[in-house]
């Protein structure tokens, strides 16, 4: 699974290129040689240079028939890869424009991830019940800020409330967001079955945006917030607390005390131990991007020393996540791979975090049917995990 999946940071670079022919925009490069040489880097300076991928790759998602392509790439992409369920995330508001509202938007991401759907699930093997299904839903994603330049939407928007404060007009613009997508959920049915807020956390708190996420809250939306990210433990404590996040986006500066600035917490330390006990308790999930931390914070090292080994000694329920499979040039079976290694994740642990990450889903579906297809899911690991220890076993001399 991939619970925490960007589709504008996970274009295939060959359709990217097609597109920008066919549109006449603008690329470093029209190679895909030359464009992992120049923009989707193995290692990136820092979180600015990273972010510059998105400059390429919104731009060629300005159109129905754009958004439908990528979407169906995308999805069989994790289905060659042996992903059977995704919840793929975007942000609207970056390719509406005058052409193309949000239904349109919506609509067009969720047809080309049903015909992938489809096309898998049709299959024998499926449908004799030999491999899982695969499922997917949409994360809408709300920006914590933003400013001219960005989309046409938000140009016309910020136009059309240029006489309000920066901070209302952000989070005016996620509420008309998040009402939108409870509406589009209801009336259209679209799977859409999360909200989530992105964007730089320093100088944008999460409690700006407290209005969406009620409203999302009082309509049964599940929720997950991008939190600790590039910001310290306040800023998960404000996503939990304020915005009723069930699920946390990357987390990685949960332990960092250091990063405290509340003047308030006497305690830096015990703050963030009952902080990540508060997480426990209550089973608010991780989403853990390990590459992506690596690239944006070069700082890190390497990937032993990431937060995610605290996590793990901390019992937190965690999943491992791409974040973004071009830019960062990975996939789920890299990241597992990675983690296996830097972790030294095996037996009962690695499962749990692989089934954790359809537990805590946002299934679009009953919670009757989810459980069936968990069970299915498991059925499928156990039987893998038979086979291949059995293939492990010496072989008796005759």
């Amino acid at each position: 699974s991939d619970l925490h999946v960007h589709l504008d940071g996970s274009v295939r670079v060959k359709t990217l290129i097609d597109i920008a022919k066919k549109d006449k925009l603008k690329l470093p490069s029209y190679s895909e040689e030359g464009l992992n040489k120049l923009l989707f880097k193995d290692h990136y300076a820092n979180l600015v240079e990273y972010l510059q991928c998105f400059g390429a790759t919104i731009p060629a998602m300005q159109s129905p028939e754009n958004l439908e392509r990528i979407a169906y790439e995308f999805a069989m992409d994790n289905i060659n890869e042996g992903v059977c369920y995704v919840e793929v995330r975007f942000a609207p508001q970056f390719h509406m424009n005058k052409k193309m509202d949000f239904e349109r938007v919506l609509t067009s991401v969720s047809k080309g991830m049903q015909r992938a759907q489809r096309e898998y699930n049709n299959r024998t093997e499926v449908k004799s019940g030999e491999l899982p299904k695969f499922f997917f839903g949409i994360i809408v994603c709300a920006m914590r800020a933003f400013g001219k330049g960005l989309s046409e939407y938000f140009d016309m928007f910020l136009d059309a409330h240029r006489y309000s404060d920066d901070k209302m007009v952000h989070a005016l613009a996620s509420y008309e967001l998040v009402k939108a997508s409870v509406q589009a959920r209801d009336t259209l049915d679209l799977p859409i079955v999360g909200f989530d807020l992105a964007g730089a956390e320093a100088g944008n708190p999460a409690e700006d945006h407290k209005l969406a996420y009620h409203f999302a809250h009082k309509n049964f939306m599940h929720l997950t917030v991008h939190a600790g990210e590039a910001y310290g433990p306040e800023s998960i404590f404000q996503a939990i607390t304020d915005l009723y996040a069930d699920r946390i986006g990357h987390g990685y500066y949960l332990f960092a005390h250091d990063k405290i600035s509340d003047p308030e917490i006497d305690d830096p330390k015990d703050y963030v131990g009952r902080l990540a006990q508060y997480i426990a308790d209550r089973r608010v999930t991780i989403e853990v991007c390990l590459t992506s931390n690596l690239q944006t914070n070069p700082t890190i090292g390497s990937l032993k020393k990431h937060q995610f080994g605290k996590m793990l000694g901390a019992k937190l329920s965690t999943t491992i996540c791409t974040d973004n499979r071009t830019v960062s040039k990975t996939s789920v079976t890299q990241e597992i791979h990675r983690a296996i290694n830097a972790f030294n994740l095996k037996g009962e642990v690695l499962k749990d975090i692989l089934v954790y990450g359809f537990k805590r889903s946002f299934f679009p579906g009953t919670y009757a049917e989810k459980r069936t297809y968990v069970r299915s899911v498991i059925n499928r690991y156990e039987l893998l995990e038979k086979r291949f220890s059995e293939n492990d076993k010496p072989k008796k001399k005759k």
